[in-house]
């Protein structure tokens, strides 16, 4: 069925209706209401090992596969990403206390952020955090002056802007020079990070980092982004004699959202990725450093789905068909932001309909309320269900109570079961801050 190629544990049961990984989702609804965010623990589980294996098989075992926290951040989360030894990373103290109450080794988490608080990095100082991924001037001198006031001395990775522009939305690009992150390399900003971090005795540089966009579908920005590191790592040895035995090329691997995208597959990614590192580290006479993958949307995305109730079919002749769900920019902010593009499909599955294009209608009092300003769908009415695929990255961790509106649950299934992992909000959660 077409929606597997998106999801993989998408199937439809005897009685018509969708279901993930085995559950069918008209229960799941019957169960938790709507909307309401499913996962598949299987898939998550599938795609770590993926990324994992493929490194084994390019790269060897000198690696680390650091899920990225802001694709989604829970607890029960951060437990599968333990138990299936993946690193993670964190942006803030907030991702950083729950990734330690879920009971996550902190000698597998990487800090980052590019505007990091006083009272954020002495939490990550506090609780012993492995590496700082350093993004500014600014950063470097707090973090010495409060590793220094510890007496510690703290094994850092620098941010670097490398000048690689990946074909992807101008808001999810992040390496190019134009870019709120790190320091970049053509204009000397990296350099100057090097000479007065070797005044420092708080911190010392073992690594580099790059994140250079979102949803990339293409090896071939990640191969030159290496090649950049690489090259910076080579004129810091020769000018300066530090010896980097780290290099992070980030995250941003592309998913399936629809059909006509076509992400390449892990695997490729990471030969080519591989191989570019080993053909520099020779080029350069550099023993092979630890290299660091960070993957979120490509561990989660594929993952989840969101179910909502229609409303109302308010069609408007020759003009458009607005269809209202239960839910929408509360809970799935990515076409408000950057026109994200989703498939949906009615929970009561009917291969054979004719979709046409809807407008995928959110309740909130905005106009910019939208799931899909036009997307095909086949033809609903008032109380349908319609799942709403790929929502597992940066849905629930971007919801937000705009008018009000709760926050969904999420529901983990696994071997046919489901259990909530997240719980609904309620209105009384929203007040309890109010004074």
């Amino acid at each position: 069925m077409l929606e597997q190629t998106i999801m993989p544990a998408i199937g439809v049961a005897g009685n018509g209706n969708l279901t993930l990984g085995g559950c069918d989702l008209n229960d799941i609804v019957n169960e938790y209401g709507t909307p309401v965010y499913v996962m598949d623990e299987e898939t998550i589980v599938k795609n770590c090992r993926a990324f994992q294996n493929a490194l084994v098989k390019h790269y060897g075992d000198n690696f680390t596969v650091a899920y990225a926290s802001k694709a989604l951040a829970c607890m029960e989360i951060y437990r599968i990403m333990a138990r299936e030894n993946m690193g993670i990373d964190v942006v803030s103290g907030g991702e950083l206390h729950t990734a330690l109450a879920s009971g996550f080794p902190v000698d597998r988490i990487y800090f980052h952020g590019n505007n990091k608080t006083p009272e954020e990095i002495d939490f990550g100082l506090t609780v012993g955090i492995h590496r700082f991924v350093v993004d500014n001037l600014e950063e470097l001198h707090l973090l010495n002056k409060l590793a220094c006031k510890r007496r510690l001395c703290v094994d850092i990775a620098v941010r670097i802007r490398p000048g690689t522009e990946a074909q992807t939305h101008e808001f999810v690009q992040t390496g190019q020079l134009d870019s709120k992150f790190g320091v970049a390399i053509i204009n000397g900003e990296a350099d100057e990070f090097v000479n007065q971090a070797l005044l420092l005795d708080g911190v010392n540089i073992v690594g580099v980092h790059c994140h250079i966009g979102s949803q990339i579908f293409e090896p071939e920005p990640f191969a030159e982004a290496v090649t950049k590191l690489m090259e910076l790592c080579r004129n810091w040895r020769d000018k300066y004699g530090i010896v980097i035995n780290e290099v992070n090329i980030g995250g941003g691997f592309g998913i399936k959202y629809i059909e006509s995208q076509d992400p390449r597959d892990i695997d490729e990614v990471a030969r080519a990725t591989a191989a570019a590192v080993k053909q520099c580290a020779l080029t350069f006479d550099f023993p092979l450093p630890h290299l660091v993958l960070e993957p979120g949307r490509a561990i989660v995305g594929n993952a989840g789905l969101t179910l909502y109730t229609v409303g109302s079919v308010k069609e408007i002749p020759d003009v458009r068909t607005y269809v209202s769900v239960d839910g929408g920019m509360t809970d799935n902010l990515r076409y408000a932001l950057y026109q994200a593009k989703f498939h949906a499909v009615p929970v009561r599955y009917r291969s054979n309909d004719i979709r046409k294009p809807v407008a995928l209608a959110g309740r909130c009092c905005e106009s910019g309320d939208l799931l899909a300003k036009s997307i095909d769908l086949s033809p609903v009415k008032a109380y349908d269900r319609i799942a709403v695929l790929a929502t597992g990255a940066y849905n629930y961790a971007m919801a937000n109570n705009y008018n009000r509106v709760p926050r969904p649950p999420i529901v983990m299934i696994n071997d046919g079961q489901s259990r909530v992992i997240v719980r609904r909000e309620s209105y009384h959660d929203m007040c309890k801050n109010d004074m």
